[in-house]
């Protein structure tokens, strides 16, 4: 039993709520904003999140019983408007908690922006009374899929930053769950009479979640994002840093030196995940090459592939995408491979000089604390991140030739010359 002061200080803060409802919208706005500020620092914040919106999907389902129990503890009834207004407060929270992470990690060109407009149509819908009120909970079918969206967007979010779990994992965790409460909200809203009726809704449940599995590159990795790209022919190893980004190279100089894809991609602390570059030719795959990074960096882990095996025909549109395990899109690297007589034409229309070749990289000093090594295929040699990685013995100086597409791993700048590919990723 509640006690009697206890009942008195609810029956206030209901009477108090009913006259200024507007209180509950405005700090559920707030509260919302201000999760994303705190999460790098604070990630129980991201655990509350997930935790009042699975406590809120079953306050929607058990809502009547709920209720009545509340009722009978405090011995007054509570006003329909105020449930209501609770349950929008948990919307606005969550979504405005969601939003930055997802408007951040979007690849506005595609098919995520659909997903990413999605929310954030629910989050003004949300703070919108009148749409909110009188255009969504009427219509209880709508209402419960805004209420499974937010739900999978928070899980989405918070798992990698509370379990360390990876995106891929993540994503198949979120969409479970979602999934599996969307049942009873199907079930509400068509009831089931007959037994094909139960079968179809069977159907539509898994149709559903097949659905979000083969539009999961429509949905942004909510926690990786990229901090810095560039496509370039020359990288200081020493600094670990690009040099100038190029948006179009000639064959020439693309067979002498080969080419660069570099990024710096942001992860929770704590998070080891694998990534891909995916290079592309005129929209077909080229070569898809596997990246270790790990997260907690501010500047985002800085990794890299040097792509030196080029189709016989390089000319063309190209494209270096970075992706997750289960193909979510963090982002995408544009050049253009040109003739040498096209690029000549294209540097005398914009009056720049062509770039001299780089002098050959230095020998790179041993990694410093907390730098890791790159894997390319699983060849590459393991250390420790905390030390030096050694020296690979003599026999692997010369590796045979390998088929276009494979390369061999670099450990701390010692892999072979004759490789025709070769990846570094370092912290």
């Amino acid at each position: 039993m509640i006690p009697p002061l206890w009942k008195v200080h609810i029956a206030r803060l209901i009477a108090l709520l009913q006259r200024y409802p507007g209180v509950v919208a405005a700090f559920g706005f707030a509260s919302g904003v201000a999760s994303f500020v705190l999460v790098d620092r604070h990630s129980r914040s991201a655990t509350v999140m997930a935790v009042i919106m699975l406590a809120s999907w079953l306050w929607l389902v058990l809502e009547g019983l709920f209720t009545r129990v509340l009722a009978r503890l405090i011995r007054r009834e509570i006003p329909q408007p105020l449930l209501r207004y609770g349950t929008q407060m948990i919307h606005q929270e969550s979504l405005f908690f969601v939003l930055p992470f997802f408007f951040f990690t979007t690849t506005w060109n595609s098919g995520q922006a659909l997903f990413t407009g999605l929310l954030g149509l629910g989050a003004l819908v949300s703070i919108i009374d009148p749409l909110y009120f009188k255009g969504l909970v009427p219509r209880r079918w709508l209402y419960l899929a805004l209420h499974t969206l937010t739900l999978f967007a928070v899980v989405l979010t918070a798992l990698p930053v509370i379990l360390h779990l990876t995106t891929a994992e993540s994503y198949k965790l979120a969409l479970g769950v979602a999934v599996a409460l969307s049942f009873p909200s199907l079930l509400a809203t068509f009831p089931v009479q007959r037994w094909w009726r139960g079968l179809a809704l069977i159907a539509l449940t898994l149709a559903l979640g097949g659905a979000g599995w083969l539009l999961r590159s429509w949905v942004p990795p909510a926690t990786l994002w990229l901090t810095e790209v560039a496509v370039t022919n020359q990288l200081d190893n020493r600094n670990r840093a690009p040099g100038e980004s190029l948006r179009e190279i000639d064959v020439a100089r693309l067979r002498a030196q080969g080419l660069y894809a570099y990024t710096a991609i942001s992860a929770p602390r704590g998070l080891d995940e694998r990534i891909y570059h995916v290079w592309r030719k005129d929209g077909q795959e080229v070569d898809r090459i596997a990246l270790d990074i790990r997260g907690g960096r501010k500047a985002g882990y800085r990794a890299w592939t040097h792509k030196r095996n080029f189709p016989a025909q390089p000319a063309g549109d190209w494209q270096v995408r970075v992706i997750t395990e289960n193909d979510q899109l963090i982002g995408v690297l544009r050049f253009k491979v040109v003739e040498k007589s096209e690029a000549r034409d294209s540097r005398e229309r914009s009056g720049k000089a062509p770039a001299l070749p780089p002098s050959p990289a230095p020998h790179p000093s041993p990694l410093p604390e907390g730098e890791g090594t790159g894997r390319s295929g699983g060849h590459a040699p393991e250390s420790s991140p905390d030390e030096a990685p050694a020296l690979p013995p003599a026999s692997a100086l010369h590796p045979s030739p390998l088929p276009e597409g494979e390369g061999t791993g670099r450990s701390g700048g010692h892999a072979s010359e004759s490789s025709p590919d070769e990846i570094r990723d370092a912290e």
